[in-house]
């Protein structure tokens, strides 16, 4: 190769070479799993579990990027037989995004039974820790954050990998997933000046043997006609705590037919709680304008004499 050739042509090489170069980096910053998402897909699982331990926190751009990576992390680490590790790895993905399992698709059997393993041990905690948050968001009056807690929370009781544990979260979750939407829900004016086009759609069969709650959508709940609080007497003051909540099951004619406190605020209170819930009256729930039998969880904040 002559030397004008060769300077012409060199140069030309090398802008290639670092465009190259430049639009890998680009894709990668956009993709930070793609390398190894390929890797993995190849069965080339050391390579790709060498890319992803490569990676710093200022490659992962968004949460969803930090949870692939060590969603591979995993499928790596229990593809090579490294189960000890592979256990911290799932356990920090199904932290991160408890609804997550790996497809059959992404994973064979083997894989996909460690995550369910991990995610029935670790499920129970992750779901009374989101129920937390969403008290902690309606105590606080953060009713649009609470809604959105509350709802996770019984989608987390309904995954399979549950096993049906904790029902009793379920009956308060669902009572202040009602309390909370009810309170973030507009104003009546507000709601008036909304308008939408009219719709016909059946009404609903009501099921006369069930008992509804806030989970069911075609139901109108319950609306209280007397529902007087005891007040805490001056001896028991300093004893109580400031709320409780207790369910109630109010029937066709609005009448309360059973009662469980679930969450104590103090033995004395409670009875005199459960005394007074018996007076109560509502108008009754209905479905397609069929009074029904309602399950019903209130919150109760407790007056002192």
């Amino acid at each position: 190769m002559s030397s004008p050739a060769r300077r012409i042509i060199v140069p030309l090489l090398l802008a290639g070479s670092i465009a190259q170069a430049a639009f890998g980096q680009s894709r990668a910053a956009k993709d930070p799993v793609g390398a190894a998402r390929e890797l993995y897909a190849s069965a080339r699982y050391d390579e790709a579990l060498a890319v992803l331990n490569d990676l710093r926190p200022s490659d992962a751009a968004t949460v969803s990027d930090r949870r692939s990576i060590e969603q591979y992390r995993s499928l790596c680490l229990l593809a090579l037989g490294r189960s000890t590790e592979a256990e911290g790895a799932i356990a920090a993905v199904v932290t991160a995004d408890p609804s997550y399992q790996p497809s059959e698709t992404d994973a064979s059997p083997r894989v996909r039974a460690a995550f369910s393993e991990v995610r029935r041990r670790l499920l129970p905690d992750i779901t009374t820790k989101r129920y937390t948050e969403g008290k902690s968001a309606y105590d606080r009056k953060d009713y649009t954050a609470a809604v959105d807690r509350f709802r996770r929370v019984l989608s987390l009781l309904d995954d399979p990998d549950m096993g049906g544990r904790l029902p009793d979260l379920r009956v308060l979750a669902s009572g202040f997933l009602e309390l909370s939407a009810a309170a973030s829900a507009p104003a009546p004016d507000a709601a008036k000046k909304e308008t939408a086009a009219p719709t016909t759609t059946a009404a609903p069969a009501a099921d006369v043997n069930r008992i509804y709650t806030s989970d069911d959508r075609n139901v109108t709940a319950p609306v209280p006609l007397k529902q007087e609080l005891p007040r805490v007497p001056m001896s028991l003051t300093n004893h109580v705590r400031p709320r409780g909540a207790i369910e109630v099951v109010i029937d066709e004619l609005g009448r309360v037919t059973a009662i469980t406190i679930r969450e104590s605020v103090h033995p004395t209170y409670d009875t005199m709680l459960l005394n007074a819930a018996r007076e109560w009256r509502y108008q009754p729930a209905t479905v397609g304008g069929k009074s029904v039998r309602f399950r019903k969880m209130i919150q109760v904040n407790v007056r002192r004499e």
